[in-house]
């Protein structure tokens, strides 16, 4: 094994976070309208479909340190980055809807797994002073698999299936790089070393994950809007073509490459301060889409600071709950992220119901104002005075650095 460098960890990761987020799981939409077609999938079965990425993902990101802990850190990254490439294989060569919806289901069992293997890498590999940016460079991977895929919606947006075995092949690649570099790890059959779980936490620790991850659900139901309801507003109220929008995911996907300084933010701003900002620069983005959607530019504006706001916020969850639970790497990010995507599920069919009863307008100005009065009136839940955690955890860091198996 080639050891890792935190440049070489942070290209590795941000990597299988671009397959496992980005091409498994966030690109399924723009090409679900062809599926559609091809398949002939009812719009009940295509919400169905839909759904079972979230479905997979609370199951598998919740199994995810589990998983880490008895199959090591190595086995754990191939196979998330190798069920990637099974799901987007099998959507590639789907025949029916049924098959679909496994592929579907595959990918996001992936997107599951990476995260906390991830962050389990970054802890075992990286110093502790470059972690924070480490993990949220890999965070901001989500947008790279974003950007890089919206040629292949503007070049094979009728023919899917090739696009998809592009990315099945892409997925190939990242389990040879996780099988190649990523640490083995041999804790994971030595009955003598206490487990992930059976790290002691503290209940400053649990309140500080559970503000996090009150703010990431928040953060997730407004952000809703714009993921399943930003396309349609330019076309509908701004008369844009469909095929503009790939452009503008293309802008989401850009100025998401911003959330790559997450941990940067933290160390210049604090907790608090960086995640009104994000939130704050979200929630404009989301009200810039209202002022004139038919405005080419300014709607790529918008997508580039929702992307930017979108992909600091998220890395600001994964870079702060590793550093409340210092000892427990694979495991903090479960809650916030797992709360994020309740949070977009209930977000989702909230702003349905306002755009069905108000209008793109006024639903998008609403969610809006809910994301920047969240931003100032809760910043005081992420205090600094409710994270001392990071304290708490040195004796624990100073053991895994003690034990030969972490070397």
């Amino acid at each position: 094994m080639k050891t890792l460098s935190p440049l070489g960890m942070a290209t590795l990761g941000s990597g299988v976070i671009a397959i496992t987020y980005g091409l498994a799981r966030f690109v399924f939409g723009l090409f679900l309208p062809a599926m559609r077609d091809e398949l002939t999938i009812s719009p009940t079965m295509a919400g169905v479909i839909g759904a079972l990425p979230f479905l997979s993902f609370v199951f598998a990101i919740l199994a995810a340190p589990w998983v880490t802990r008895y199959l090591g850190i190595r086995r754990a990254g191939v196979a998330a980055a190798g069920l990637a490439g099974v799901g987007l294989m099998t959507i590639a060569q789907a025949p029916s809807s049924l098959a679909l919806a496994t592929g579907v289901l595959i990918c996001g069992i992936s997107t599951g797994l990476s995260s906390p293997v991830m962050a389990q890498a970054v802890h075992r590999v990286v110093p502790p002073g470059l972690r924070g940016r480490v993990n949220a460079i890999i965070n901001a991977g989500t947008s790279l698999g974003i950007a890089l895929a919206m040629p292949a919606v503007l070049i094979w947006a009728e023919a899917w299936r090739s696009a998809y075995v592009g990315f099945a092949a892409l997925a190939a690649l990242g389990v040879v790089g996780a099988l190649c570099y990523l640490p083995r790890d041999e804790q994971r059959a030595s009955p003598s070393r206490p487990s992930t779980a059976a790290v002691p936490v503290s209940r400053t620790q649990w309140l500080a994950i559970g503000r996090l991850s009150g703010m990431a659900g928040v953060m997730g139901c407004v952000s809703a809007a714009y993921w399943v309801f930003a396309p349609d507003a330019v076309i509908t109220a701004g008369g844009l073509a469909s095929s503009q929008t790939a452009w503008m995911w293309l802008a989401v996907g850009l100025g998401g490459l911003a959330g790559g300084g997450a941990g940067d933010l933290i160390a210049r701003l604090g907790p608090a301060l960086s995640h009104a900002a994000g939130l704050t620069v979200m929630s404009t983005a989301i009200a810039l889409l209202t002022v004139d959607p038919a405005d080419f530019a300014l709607v790529l504006t918008s997508a580039a600071l929702f992307g930017a706001g979108y992909m600091i916020l998220t890395g600001f969850y994964l870079v702060r709950s590793t550093q409340i639970m210092t000892q427990a790497p694979a495991f903090a990010p479960v809650l916030p992220l797992l709360a994020t995507s309740v949070g977009q599920v209930a977000g989702s069919p909230l702003a349905g119901w306002l755009v069905g009863a108000e209008g793109h307008t006024i639903a998008f100005v609403l969610f809006a104002i809910l994301g920047i009065a969240v931003a100032w009136l809760g910043s005081w839940w992420l205090n600094e005075r409710g994270a001392p955690a990071v304290d708490e955890a040195r004796p624990l860091e100073a053991v895994d650095r003690d034990d030969p198996a972490d070397r």
